[in-house]
């Protein structure tokens, strides 16, 4: 502020120079004086030009250090949100927040901030420095304002909401493309290309909408802001001719401030245009604060479980309120079994194990480990003890060890190594150029995605928590391989409870238990044997699948 500040005064010395030499020159004057006036106007530009400079580097550092904290906090944000909110909220909707928002916060950041504080002091010091010229001649800056002000209210009052519509579409669009990329492969075969392609249309038709909007508001103020810029001048020059003609002020006076009122356009109109750019990022920077408001879908207490038993009761739950997808389930995971859930697509299975693994809390009843309802837990804690693994996988850009280390951050090689041996994976991360060491994820080495399944079971061997819910965990592996690999993790994972969400019923057939979820219930419990025995929905679906 104070490099801004000398920096706009040492540059309103010229105007005061230049007056000065009009007042010499009608009185009559030396070359020499003339000269020495040059030389001294000289001077102050040069002190006005390293003081700028300094200026501007010292608000590009302040900037970047803002930008910086505010990145570090949001992704800190990010990462704490409830996965609940994650999910309802959707890939667009995030994305759209960590790029297009952070950007857009960045940009008014690194150069709105400087160039508002810049225009801010210059306005308020030529203006002083206006009336100290001539206090009657000043008068005239005044002139735009009428025509200003309400103008920029009345912009004020609409851009905002605004500007917060065009954000919220550009996430509607991001969605639409994100969705379409990641599933590319089932619009191509279900044929659901025009499909999206209309949906991003209607998407795009909004974004348009929103844009075509806040263009209209800066077509109402740019036009209005121009013309109240020059006001101004003209009323100096009408004003002060006549003003100096009377004797009122002297020809320098009136030079001084006309000069002054050219040297306001530029900052008023900076301003202006930064209070446009401003509103985007303060649009922008409210949805990422904004995650900050995301309240949590638990609360965290002291109690302890008395043992790893989790025991669901009276369950339900409703991604919107008053439609239920559990319909009071009930259901006792018996220490260190396997058990299976099957059932048709839609019938509850993911959702219960998402309340099994202390994802979702349950709308109604309960899921308690020992006594403790899980939504109770601590989440460092909880995730220790209780993992999911769903057929969903991410690898992040690093070393194939460090991806694996997610599972436990002090794991020495040797663990690593053996957690991607017990799960089949070791001879193929050995092959890697690098082996454990090369670089993985976007960018770099592209792992397939039975790799990356492989990847995401070694993180749970090293995590090594009581509880397992895998959620279609080996879907993307070959049906021989998976089976290979779900009997080498039970081998693991011995002793430690395991609920596997499956449709390849072979997983079921190996389970001490199976459970077969219909429309939102348990409507079967048993053994394999058990519940081919009753001749029920699961033996249908045994019949079915055997004979495929």
């Amino acid at each position: 502020m104070l490099l801004y500040v000398g920096s706009a005064a040492a540059g309103l010395v010229g105007p005061f120079i230049l007056g000065e030499v009009v007042d010499a020159v009608v009185a009559g004057t030396t070359s020499g004086f003339i000269a020495a006036m040059s030389l001294l106007m000289l001077a102050f530009l040069v002190v006005q030009a390293l003081l700028r400079k300094f200026a501007v580097r010292a608000g590009m550092v302040f900037g970047e250090t803002v930008f910086a904290e505010l990145r570090e906090d949001f992704m800190a944000q990010v990462t704490s949100l409830p996965l609940s909110t994650v999910e309802k909220a959707g890939t667009g909707d995030l994305v759209s927040r960590t790029t297009n928002d952070v950007d857009s916060v960045s940009h008014t950041v690194r150069f709105g901030v400087p160039q508002v504080v810049v225009s801010v002091v210059t306005i308020v010091i030529t203006l002083a420095a206006a009336v100290l010229a001539s206090p009657l001649l000043s008068l005239a800056l005044l002139v735009g304002v009428p025509l200003l002000y309400p103008a920029t209210r009345w912009y004020l009052k609409r851009s905002s909401a605004g500007y917060k519509a065009e954000r919220e579409s550009y996430a509607v669009v991001n969605g639409a493309i994100t969705e379409t990329i990641e599933g590319a492969r089932t619009v191509d075969a279900l044929g659901l290309g025009a499909l999206r392609r209309d949906r991003l249309d209607e998407a795009l038709r909004g974004s348009f909408a929103a844009e075509r909007y806040t263009l209209w508001l800066r077509s109402v103020l740019f036009p209005a802001a121009d013309t109240a810029f020059w006001l101004p001048v003209a009323g100096v020059l009408l004003w002060g001719g006549w003003l100096a003609s009377t004797g009122a002020v002297t020809p320098g006076a009136v030079a001084t401030v006309a000069l002054f009122a050219v040297r306001l356009i530029d900052p008023v109109d900076l301003l202006i245009m930064w209070t446009d750019e401003i509103q985007v990022g303060a649009a922008s920077l409210a949805r990422i604060i904004g995650i900050k408001s995301v309240p949590a879908d638990r609360t965290a207490t002291a109690e302890e479980p008395d043992s790893e038993d989790i025991t669901v009761s009276g369950a339900r739950y409703a991604y919107r309120e008053g439609h239920d997808v559990l319909h009071g389930v009930d259901l006792q995971l018996r220490r260190g079994e396997r058990l299976a859930m099957v059932g048709p697509s839609g019938a509850g299975k993911s959702t219960l194990g998402r309340l099994i693994a202390g994802i979702h809390p349950p709308t109604s009843g309960s899921v308690t480990v020992g006594g403790v309802p899980l939504v109770h837990r601590p989440l460092d804690a909880l995730r220790r003890e209780v993992a999911l693994v769903t057929q969903e996988h991410h690898v992040f850009v690093g070393s194939l060890a460090d991806n694996i280390r997610l599972g436990k951050s002090d794991a020495t090689e040797p663990e690593i190594e053996k957690a991607l041996d017990d799960v089949g994976a070791l001879g193929w991360a050995r092959a890697l150029p690098d082996g454990l060491d090369t670089e993985v994820g976007s960018g770099a080495y592209e792992l397939t995605p039975a790799q990356a399944q492989e990847v995401a079971l070694a993180r749970l061997v090293l995590a090594d928590p009581h509880t397992l819910v895998l959620d279609e965990a080996t879907s993307l592996i070959d049906p021989q391989a998976a089976r290979d690999l779900e009997r080498s993790l039970s081998a693991v994972l011995e002793g430690r409870t395991v609920v596997a969400i499956a449709h390849r019923l072979h997983t079921a057939h190996d389970a001490d238990r199976v459970a077969v979820v219909e429309n939102g219930n348990i409507t079967e419990l048993g053994s394999h044997d058990e519940l081919l025995a009753l001749g029920g929905s699961y033996a249908a679906l045994w019949r079915s699948w055997r004979t495929e």
